[in-house]
C-alpha cells in the first residue's frame, strides 16, 4: 500500500511538471475503443489527480490506463448543470417549449478529452417506437441481474433512485455534451445525483425492476426532454459510436422516426449537408464603396473582372451601385 501512494505522489508530481505538455497532449488523445464482446470489461477509477492545468485533472483506472476530465471549474461557466437540473423529478424540461428548440444542433459526442463507452452489451429484445399501442423512447437490452451498466459518455448523474413508475430503480445521466441517458429496471445504484462520472465508469447494476417482464436494461437517449433513437448513435451489434459529431434534428424526436427506416437517406443527407457548408465558408462578399469599379475591386480581393462578372451575373460594363453587394469569390 505504501508503494502505491508513493506512486501516485510520483504520478501526480509528473504531470504538475510538465502542465503544458499535457495540455499539448489533450489534443491528440483519441477516444477509447471498444474490445470484443468477450473481452469487455468495466474499468474502475481509483483516483483522481489535479493538474496545475486548472480546466483538466487526470482519471486514473484500475486496468492501469488514464485519461482527462474537465473539472468542476469548467462545470461553472456552463449551464449544461445548473439550467433544468432537478434531482428530484424524472423529467426536468416540463416547462420547456418543443417549439423553442432548433430545426437542428451539431453535438459533439467525443473529443480530444471527452471519451465513450457502450452502456452494456447485449441482444436487442426491443426497439425504439409504437409498442403495444405506446411509446417505447428507448430499446430494450438483455442482460442477467447483477450485470454492470456503464456511463456512455463523461458527465453528471442528474436522478437516481428507486421509482413507481415503469422504470423502477432508474439512473439518468447528463453528459457535458448535453445529451441524457436514462437506464432502468436497475436492481442497484452504485451513483447518487450529483456525481461526475466518466465514459465506462459503473454507475449500475442490471435488474428487473418497474414494470419489466424480464432482466433487461431500458435504455434512453433525450436532449432536452425529447427522446430519439438510441441507434442513431451506437451501432449495437458492434459496441462502436456511429460518428464523433451527430446531427441531431427536431423531426428526430418523432416516436416514428427510426434510424433503422431511414439511415441511408440519412447519410446521403449528412454528405450533402457537409458538402454546402465547406462550400458556403469558402465564399468571399465585398460591398461595393464609392470609388469602386470592378478593376478596382478585383485586384483589392485578388481575382479577375471577369470572375466577378461570372460570380455575380453582370457584365464587365455594369455600373456597380453603392452598397452594392458582390461576391468575390
Amino acid at each position: 500500500m505504501k508503494r502505491y501512494i508513493l506512486s501516485l505522489v510520483a504520478l501526480a508530481a509528473a504531470f504538475t511538471a510538465h502542465a503544458d505538455e499535457i495540455a499539448a497532449d489533450s489534443a491528440r488523445l483519441q477516444p477509447r475503443t471498444i474490445e470484443p464482446v468477450e473481452k469487455l470489461k468495466s474499468p474502475i477509477v481509483v483516483d483522481t489527480i489535479a493538474t496545475d492545468n486548472k480546466a483538466l485533472s487526470v482519471i486514473l483506472f484500475n486496468d492501469n490506463t488514464w485519461r482527462y476530465i474537465q473539472t468542476d471549474k469548467i462545470e461553472q461557466d456552463s449551464t449544461a448543470f445548473s439550467a433544468y437540473w432537478d434531482t428530484e423529478n424524472v423529467s426536468a424540461y416540463r416547462s420547456l417549449d418543443l417549439a423553442s428548440l432548433p430545426t437542428s444542433v451539431a453535438i459533439n459526442l467525443v473529443d480530444s478529452i471527452g471519451s465513450y463507452r457502450y452502456p452494456h452489451l447485449g441482444r436487442i429484445t426491443s426497439r425504439y417506437g409504437i409498442r403495444h399501442r405506446r411509446n417505447h423512447n428507448g430499446i430494450d437490452i438483455a442482460l442477467s441481474v447483477g450485470d454492470t451498466i456503464c456511463s456512455a459518455f463523461d458527465g453528471k448523474v442528474r436522478f437516481s433512485k428507486s421509482t413507481d413508475t415503469g422504470y423502477g430503480t432508474l439512473i439518468i445521466v447528463r453528459h457535458d455534451n448535453g445529451i441524457e441517458t436514462y437506464h432502468g429496471h436497475l436492481s442497484q445504484r452504485l451513483v447518487e445525483e450529483g456525481d461526475r462520472v466518466v465514459a465506462g465508469q459503473p454507475i449500475g447494476l442490471g435488474g428487473n425492476s418497474g414494470r419489466s417482464t424480464g432482466p433487461h436494461l431500458h435504455f434512453e437517449c433525450r436532449y432536452c426532454g425529447q427522446s430519439f433513437d438510441p441507434e442513431r448513435l451506437f451501432d449495437f451489434k458492434t459496441g462502436k459510436l456511429r460518428r464523433d459529431k451527430f446531427l441531431l434534428k427536431k423531426s428526430y424526436f418523432s416516436i416514428y422516426s427510426k434510424y433503422s427506416q431511414d439511415f441511408n437517406a440519412e447519410e446521403e443527407r449528412n454528405a450533402a449537408e457537409k458538402k454546402e457548408t465547406a462550400a458556403s465558408a469558402e465564399r468571399r462578399y465585398y460591398k461595393v464603396r464609392s470609388g469602386d469599379n470592378l478593376s478596382v475591386i478585383a485586384k483589392r480581393n485578388h481575382t479577375s473582372v471577369s470572375a466577378l462578372c461570372r460570380l455575380n451575373g453582370i457584365k464587365p460594363t455594369t455600373i456597380l451601385q453603392i452598397g452594392k453587394v458582390l461576391r468575390v469569390k
